[in-house]
């Protein structure tokens, strides 16, 4: 009775939600009006207004806190998932009617509006198919269809956390008004690559605690897949960093050859990526690419002192995370996948990936001088980031322990009584198998959940 009460609460909860939603999306608000920004800028010098501070609050709260959570809680099939995703909705929807109903700092059209109706309506898609997968209609062709929306589910939902990412940095650059004009490719430069380091100290982390599983099953050391990702991505530096046809100034030739370093060594990391017996083997050569890029970048030259700094201390960042991943390779774990309880010396090289993503998306040459005309200087500065990039690998944690603490039921057990652990090591079969970590059946409501027998720990 407690169970059916509960799920059509739930249920009510996401058809209410579901009305509100269309016209979050696709209503117009109000009009945003543009009479107090000067000629020729593209925001208003007015301070941002206390609705307007409560609308990035909501936000960040919502998407870049409770989301994330619910996500993992819906992989491990937790009866919390909803409730959880539910209140994340309700804040979404209040933060969003407070941005437009600010008033204060005005701003141009720009791609933070634009993009907002992309992530409120990947959460209508959400909600809507929540609701679907809590009526349980699987008769008929829903019984078909409900794996393939179940698997929809998955995908959006582990997109969202990207998506919301990068709207949150559009609403920072929005706020201050950067990244027009000519300065457009030096944002794009350093909030791509910034936002790329920090995702790969996210992956370097997952595989570290939760992902030898999926890199037996893929035959593959993580190297392969590092060095892939290092040639593709040179291959796309080198004829994208110099426009062809055109004088080649002093960073064309420094970027374009960093591209080509990068598709030389990926391949050659590509290589030694399999041993002689076909077998996945470890290599140092994608710990080498970041000392060689952050070798590079500490000797950019800038025309701001304060930006010579930032990115000086970015390079040696970078080349101390390639110097701590080589260690970690040949002397932690002697060029072994994993180890039984991962080491401390293992967090080092993603954290520090994680503070030279934080350092070089805040060294585009508009947030430099806004920093420098403040009066702040380069070692307050780089400690504020390094603080930033310390809590976000705490949450990074913080999502991967929540995971390893609520595995999810397992979909079979083999003969011998054992499944893995999240690092790829034997544990008995109470717990469940951690080649559901990727599974996208495990992004499903709680009360599927409820209807599927779980062990209890003793």
């Amino acid at each position: 009775m407690a169970l059916a009460s509960r799920t059509v609460t739930y249920i009510a909860a996401y058809l209410a939600l579901a009305g509100f939603l269309p016209a979050a999306v696709f209503a117009d608000a109000h009009e945003h009006h543009e009479d107090k920004i000067p000629e020729g800028s593209v925001v208003s010098p007015d301070p941002l207004d206390t609705i307007l501070w409560l609308h990035i609050g909501g936000m960040i709260t919502a998407f870049g806190v409770i989301f994330p959570f619910g996500m993992v809680l819906g992989i491990v099939r937790n009866r919390w998932h909803v409730p959880t995703q539910v209140m994340g909705t309700v804040i979404a929807i209040l933060a969003w009617f407070l941005g437009h109903n600010h008033k204060g700092r005005q701003f141009a059209p720009n791609i933070h509006a634009s993009f907002a109706s992309t992530l409120m309506s990947m959460l209508m898609i959400q909600v809507g198919i929540g609701i679907y997968l809590k009526f349980h209609i699987e008769r008929g062709i829903h019984g078909k269809v409900r794996q393939k929306v179940v698997l929809v589910h998955g995908l959006l939902g582990k997109a969202m956390p990207v998506v919301a990412w990068v709207q949150m940095l559009f609403g920072g650059i929005t706020a201050l008004g950067f990244c027009r004009g000519s300065h457009t490719g030096n944002c794009l430069a350093h909030f791509i690559m910034g936002s790329s380091f920090i995702a790969y100290g996210i992956i370097m982390t997952l595989m570290a605690m939760v992902g030898q599983a999926w890199l037996r099953r893929t035959g593959k050391s993580q190297e392969f897949w590092d060095s892939l990702v290092i040639a593709a991505w040179g291959v796309v530096n080198t004829f994208t960093e110099h426009r062809w046809g055109q004088k080649w100034e002093h960073n064309d030739i420094q970027h374009t050859s960093m591209g080509i370093v990068w598709w030389a060594t990926g391949l050659l990391g590509l290589w030694l990526s399999r041993g002689n017996n076909g077998q996945p083997r470890r290599n140092v050569i994608p710990g080498i690419v970041i000392i060689l890029t952050g070798y590079a970048m500490s000797a950019h030259a800038q025309h701001n002192p304060l930006a010579t700094m930032v990115h000086t201390v970015f390079g040696y960042t970078l080349m101390a995370a390639g110097l701590a991943r080589i260690i970690e390779i040949c002397f932690v774990l002697h060029d072994k996948p994993t180890m039984e309880e991962m080491s401390s010396w293992q967090y080092l090289p993603p954290y520090l990936l994680f503070a030279a993503g934080f350092i070089f998306q805040a060294a585009n040459e508009e947030q430099i001088a806004l920093v420098s005309s403040i009066g702040i200087d380069h070692v307050s500065y780089i400690l504020v980031l390094y603080s930033l990039a310390s809590l976000m690998f705490l949450f990074t944690n913080m999502l991967i322990g929540l995971y390893m603490k609520n595995p999810p039921p397992p979909l079979k057990r083999p003969v011998g009584g054992e499944v893995t652990r999240p690092n790829g090591h034997a544990r008995p079969a109470e717990v469940a198998d951690d080649v559901q970590q990727f599974e996208l059946e495990g992004l499903i409501s709680d009360s599927e959940d409820e209807q599927t027998p779980r062990r209890h720990h003793h």
